[in-house]
């Protein structure tokens, strides 16, 4: 039902808002934090912590095994997206895969070619502390024909982002953001995933950060 909501509140948003081409997307700082994957049926898909690099453009996002939701996916992934290269890590067995990707696509930054579709305020604009003022940004998944929607503070700090295509819609949240990089050896290849050849893609498969959630 909470996944249904946020539909419905991007869809009207969508319906009652239009581009403007004075507005131009940012790009996220430096950031740690939790996310959140849920899909449509109200269903947790992962809850994790995130790491991310801005300018290596470098991400480690892993499944919080301890939390008490029950998710469906246990994921420990590390992605170069300037490398166009995704590693799937095991470490309790100590494997790794390693594909290429064929989509850089992902819920911590707004792409180069997002369009504008309104500054919004949540909350109470009037009532300090009570209201926070979001850029609202859309755009085409090339690789599935789908669409999204993002929202992010004035600071280019990413809230949130809903993904829709024809056979999946899923909802991604962020909290407990940060502007730091923690700790950088999460950014680091684990070493026994060194040295690994590139896993060959079958035809028709297109690898991503998102692709491992859907």
């Amino acid at each position: 039902m909470y996944a249904a909501v946020i539909l419905l509140v991007f869809m009207c948003l969508t319906a009652t808002t239009h581009a403007d081409h004075h507005h131009h997307p940012c790009h996220s700082p430096n950031m740690t934090g939790f996310m959140t994957v849920m899909n449509l049926k109200g269903e947790v898909r992962a809850i994790g912590a995130f790491t991310y690099d801005s300018t290596a453009k470098k991400l480690r996002f892993r499944s919080n095994d301890s939390t008490p939701i029950n998710t469906s996916l246990h994921l420990d992934l590390l992605v170069f997206f300037e490398e166009g290269i995704l590693y799937e890590i095991d470490s309790k067995n100590q494997s790794c895969e390693k594909k290429k990707l064929q989509c850089n696509l992902h819920p911590l930054d707004i792409p180069d070619d997002a369009t504008f579709m309104s500054t919004m305020t949540f909350g109470n604009p009037s009532v300090e502390g009570e209201g926070i003022k979001l850029n609202l940004w859309t755009g085409s998944m090339a690789d599935t024909k789908g669409k999204y929607t993002m929202s992010a503070t004035m600071g280019c700090l990413p809230l949130s982002a809903l993904y829709y295509t024809g056979s999946t819609t899923f909802f991604v949240s962020h909290v407990d953001i940060e502007s730091e990089i923690k700790d950088p050896e999460l950014l680091l290849v684990p070493s026994f995933c060194q040295g690994l050849p590139v896993e060959v893609t079958p035809e028709g498969t297109v690898n991503s950060f998102l692709s491992e959630f859907m």
